[in-house]
Formats: structure tokens, sequence, C-alpha cells
């Protein structure tokens, strides 16, 4: 899942983001609302945790943009703003949650979890296919009942590879989900990663490499 975190006090976004990340998410982060409209002009998110009191444009402004294009992208709403006025004004403008500062992290990530089950359609709780179990909430994976220790990045590439249920995943895409925005797009970082993934998912082989498409799991 990719995420955008839009926050301008660069430790806490940085903070929020480096967590997110350890759970397997791809995140990018702005600091202000004008960088935030950049980002979400050129990479498509699953979800926006968006402060609401930014500098350069309002985070208000960067929801209704979103809420007026339309698409899947969820809006989590910050702000150290708890009344209710402020929290009904928030989701009118498009917010799909809403959290006060102060948060616990782990309140926060249920709530990107939930959001990121809305912007896909619907999957079941265990991905199965070939022998595998991934589980993303205990964010564990088995074959054929054996335990398979994964990286957060192999982690995410099986989540794709498995959420498109037989399907070929392009190379393209598997980087745009499971990496940021600083990733090199000329890299070998999805061949490499696929090989490890096949390695340790052991044989017979189950990720399929469909020449000029993509990635699968048949």
């Amino acid at each position: 899942m990719r995420i955008l975190v839009v926050e301008d006090e660069p430790l806490l976004a940085d903070a929020v983001a480096q967590g997110l990340r350890h759970e397997a998410y791809a995140v990018d982060v702005a600091y202000d609302g004008a960088a935030a409209l950049e980002r979400l002009g050129v990479n498509d998110y699953d979800v926006v945790v968006l402060d609401r009191d930014l500098p350069a444009v309002h985070g208000d402004d960067v929801c209704r943009h979103l809420a007026e294009r339309g698409g899947a992208t969820r809006v989590l709403m910050l702000t150290a703003a708890a009344g209710i006025d402020e929290r009904v004004t928030g989701l009118s403008l498009g917010a799909d949650d809403y959290l006060p500062k102060p948060f616990a992290f782990r309140e926060l990530s249920a709530r990107v979890a939930a959001l990121g089950r809305r912007s896909r359609p619907a999957a079941p709780p265990v991905l199965r296919r070939a022998g595998i179990s991934l589980d993303p909430h205990r964010r564990e994976v088995h074959r054929d009942g054996r335990y398979v220790p994964l990286s957060r990045k192999e982690f995410a590439v099986l989540t794709e590879l498995l959420r498109a249920d037989g399907t070929a995943v392009s190379a393209e895409t598997l980087l745009e989900k499971a990496w940021d925005e600083n990733a090199d797009p000329f890299t070998h970082a999805v061949r490499m990663t696929i090989l490890k993934l096949r390695r340790k998912l052991g044989d017979p082989p189950v990720v399929l490499t469909e020449p000029g498409v993509g990635y699968r799991i048949p």
C-alpha cells in the first residue's frame, strides 16, 4: 500500500512515516500543502495522512482537491483541534476519518489499515494461493504450513502478487506500491526482490515471470 504523510512538524512526520514503513507500507512525506499537491499530481496513493493546519496550502484545500478529483484515495485528517465542530468540518470537506492530536501510533496505524482496505476491492483477512497463506495483520507468511520469514519489501511484493489473484503484476506496479518516491525506476530492485522471494518460498517455484508483462502466482 502506498501512503502519503503530510505534516508540517518534521519530527512527527518522519516518525509516523518510519513507523508505517516498518509495517511494510511504501511511504512518502510532504511537509506542506503545496508539496503534497505536487506529489498527488504524480503518484497514486491509497491513503493520505493529512494534517489540517498546513503552511503554503491549507490542509482543507488539499482535502478538497482530493474530493473534487475523485478516485479511491482515502484521507485520514489530523489536527490539534479536537472539538466536534472541527471534526464535522473536516469530514464534510471529504476526509474519510479524523484523528485528533496527540494520538497513539497504534491507533493511527489501525485507522490507516482500515482506510486502505476501503481504497481497494475487498480481500479476505488472510490471502491464500498456491499453498501460500499471508496474514496482513500478523505479518506472517506460511507455505504448506512452513513459516517463511520475509523482509518488509518481500512481504509487500508478495501481498501485491497474492491480491492480483493469478493475474500478472507489472514491475512498474510493484515499484509503485512497494517502494517510495526515492526508488530509482531504473534499478533492478524489483527483480532482486522477486529472486529473494522465490528462494525463501522454496521449491517448486511459485512466482512465475510473464515475459514483457510481469510476475504472477498461478
